[in-house]
């Protein structure tokens, strides 16, 4: 499982954490009951705190991606993959309403703003 953490984004490195294995999971890369490292392994491999890696483990079981047992582990749990993609395509529609929210704070034409998102979209 390759997992990248980037300190300099204004992303929670938790959040991350959650984001890429969602991603591993809609992408098939990870199936249910496949194991995830344990919070001590990841963490010391990614060079950060266990904590961190553990409230990323109990998010992605609170939202029934995961299963915990007890002295044996994080496993993925079986994934509604409608679900899944409906919970991306809803953080996403948030993320664009912020960008347009913050274009017309900036004094940007709805116009333009279009323009710009078709621009970014071809590539």
């Amino acid at each position: 499982m390759k997992i990248i953490v980037n300190t300099s984004l204004m992303v929670p490195i938790y959040e991350q954490l959650v984001d890429q294995i969602k991603l591993l999971i809609r992408r098939g890369e990870l199936k249910e009951n496949d194991h995830l490292p344990s919070v001590r392994a990841l963490s010391r491999d990614l060079k950060i705190s266990a904590l961190t890696v553990k409230k990323a483990y109990d998010l992605l079981e609170e939202e029934g991606f995961t299963i915990t047992v007890h002295g044996k582990g994080t496993y993925v749990a079986e994934i509604n993959m409608e679900l899944l993609l409906e919970e991306q395509k809803k953080e996403l529609q948030m993320d664009f309403e912020k960008a347009i929210q913050k274009g017309r704070r900036f004094g940007i034409d709805d116009a333009d703003m279009k323009e710009l998102f078709e621009l970014l979209m071809e590539d």
